[in-house]
C-alpha cells in the first residue's frame, strides 16, 4: 500500500467511511447510496436486456419451427426445375436442407361454422422435417397422412378449434381464385379430411396455418409445379448474408427472402424496443452515475482544509484533482461490479427465481393462456453485459471531472484563513 502514489492513498482513505465526524458519515452515507443506485441501475439494465433477448429467441424458435430460414420462388410462374435448384442451393455449405413448398390464401368451413382465413401451405411430407419442425409439433393425427390426391389437410389447433373440426371430419376449402360459369364467377371450393392437429405454440401459425400435400396445392392452384424452395442453414443468423451469396448462384429470375424479411415489422418493433428500453434504463445509471457530483463537491467543500495543507506541502493541482477522480472513479467501478455481479446471476438464474417469487406470493406471472408460455425466459448476452458496464464507468468518471476541477483550484490562503 506505501508504495502506491500519494494520490491513491488519499483517494482510497476519502472513499472509505469516516468516522470521525457527523458530517464524514453523512458523506460516506452519500457516497454508499450513489454506489448502489449504479449497481441497481446496471443490475436492472442486464436482466431487462436478458429477458428480452429471452423472449425474442424463444419467440423466433417457435417462428423458425414453421418457417423456414430462407425461400427461393418464382412470383409469376412455377419452380419447374426445383430439383435442379434445390441441388444448387444446397451446394452452398451454409444451406443444409431444401423443401418444395406451394402457398395461398383461402377460407375454411366446417359445417356451420364461419368461414375462417388460413394460409394453406402445399408440402412434400417426406421432405419438409429438412426445413421445418412442423411433424414435431403434431398434437392429434398424423403428419404422414397426407397422401397425393386424398386431399387431407392439417390444421393448426386454434384453428381446428375455431372451425370445431376434429380429426376425420371435413372442411371446406374456399380460394379466393373464381371459376367462370354460365352462372357467373363461382369461387373454387374443395373439401379436405383432417387427418392432423398441430400445436406449434406461436399465435399466428396455430390460428391461421393449414398443410396440405403438395400435389393436391397444385391442383387446387391450377399449377404445374411448386412455387419454389423452402431452405434450412446451419446458422439462421446468418440468413439476410446467405440470401445475398444465393442470389448470385441462383437464376435472375428467382427471388430470395429470408425469414427476418417475411416478419419484419415483428423484428422491427422488437428491435425498436430493445433500444427504448436500453436508452431508459441507460438514463437510470445515468441519473444514479451523476449522484456522484454531489458527493464529491460535498466531499470537496468539507476537505478544504486538506487540500490546502497538500498545496503547501506542494501538491500540484493536477495531484488534487487525481485525488478525487480516484474517489468518484472507485465508487463508480465498485457500483458497476456490484450491478455486472448480480444482474449475471439474476439472469443466469431467473428460471429458478421467478418460479420461487410466484410460489411466494401465490402469482403467476405469465399466464400460459394468454402467453402462450409460463416461465420467463432469458438469453444473457456478454457483449450487452460488457457495453452496460463500459458505458456504467464511462457516465461515473465524466461525473467526477467537475468537482475534481473544483478542488484543483482552491486557493490555500483562503482555505485556510478561518482554520
Amino acid at each position: 500500500m506505501s508504495q502506491l502514489p500519494f494520490e491513491w492513498l488519499v483517494g482510497l482513505r476519502y472513499t472509505r467511511a469516516g468516522k470521525r465526524s457527523s458530517r464524514n458519515s453523512f458523506i460516506s452515507f452519500i457516497s454508499l447510496i450513489s454506489m448502489a443506485g449504479i449497481a441497481l441501475g446496471v443490475g436492472a439494465l442486464i436482466v431487462i436486456l436478458s429477458v428480452m433477448n429471452g423472449f425474442q429467441k424463444d419467440v423466433t424458435d417457435r417462428m423458425l419451427s414453421v418457417l423456414a430460414h430462407v425461400e427461393v420462388f418464382d412470383s409469376h410462374a412455377g419452380m419447374q426445375d426445383w430439383q435442379q435448384q434445390a441441388k444448387n442451393a444446397l451446394r452452398h455449405p451454409e444451406v443444409k436442407g431444401a423443401a418444395p413448398f406451394s402457398e395461398t390464401q383461402a377460407g375454411l368451413m366446417h359445417g356451420a361454422e364461419a368461414l375462417r382465413p388460413a394460409m394453406v401451405r402445399g408440402v412434400l411430407p417426406a421432405q419438409e422435417p429438412a426445413v421445418s419442425d412442423i411433424a414435431k409439433h403434431i398434437r392429434f393425427g398424423s403428419f404422414e397422412a397426407l397422401q397425393p390426391g386424398q386431399f387431407n389437410i392439417v390444421l393448426g389447433i386454434d384453428l381446428a378449434r375455431a372451425l370445431n373440426a376434429g380429426i376425420g371430419e371435413k372442411v371446406t376449402m374456399v380460394l379466393p381464385q373464381g371459376t367462370v360459369t354460365p352462372a357467373g364467377l363461382v369461387p373454387r371450393m374443395r373439401s379436405f379430411t383432417v387427418v392432423g392437429i398441430f400445436a406449434a405454440q406461436h399465435q399466428e401459425f396455430d390460428a391461421g396455418m393449414a398443410f396440405i400435400h403438395l400435389q393436391d396445392a397444385e391442383r387446387m392452384l391450377r399449377m404445374d409445379a411448386p412455387a419454389g424452395l423452402r431452405l434450412r442453414l446451419t446458422d439462421m443468423h446468418r440468413a439476410p448474408q446467405v440470401a445475398e451469396e444465393l442470389k448470385k448462384i441462383m437464376p435472375a429470375h428467382l427471388q430470395v427472402r429470408d425469414w427476418s424479411k417475411l416478419n419484419a415489422n415483428w423484428f422491427a418493433a422488437v428491435q425498436t424496443e430493445k433500444r427504448m428500453m436500453f436508452i431508459i434504463l441507460t438514463l437510470i445509471v445515468a441519473v444514479a452515475a451523476f449522484n456522484l457530483v454531489s458527493t464529491l463537491v460535498m466531499t470537496v467543500t468539507d476537505k478544504q482544509p486538506d487540500i490546502a495543507i497538500l498545496r503547501t506541502l506542494g501538491a500540484s493541482p493536477n495531484s488534487i484533482m487525481k485525488i478525487f477522480v480516484i474517489q468518484g472513479a472507485l465508487v463508480g467501478l465498485l457500483g458497476t461490479a456490484l450491478g455486472v455481479t448480480g444482474g449475471v446471476l439474476v439472469a443466469l438464474n431467473i428460471d429458478v427465481i421467478v418460479p420461487f417469487i410466484e410460489h411466494l406470493l401465490g402469482v403467476q406471472f405469465l399466464s400460459k393462456e394468454i402467453y402462450y408460455i409460463n416461465t420467463v425466459p432469458s438469453d444473457m448476452r456478454w457483449p450487452d453485459v460488457a457495453k452496460i458496464g463500459v458505458i456504467s464507468v464511462v457516465l461515473a468518471f465524466l461525473a467526477t471531472i467537475y468537482p475534481s476541477r473544483w478542488a484543483s483550484r482552491v486557493k490555500p490562503a483562503e482555505a485556510l484563513r478561518y482554520e
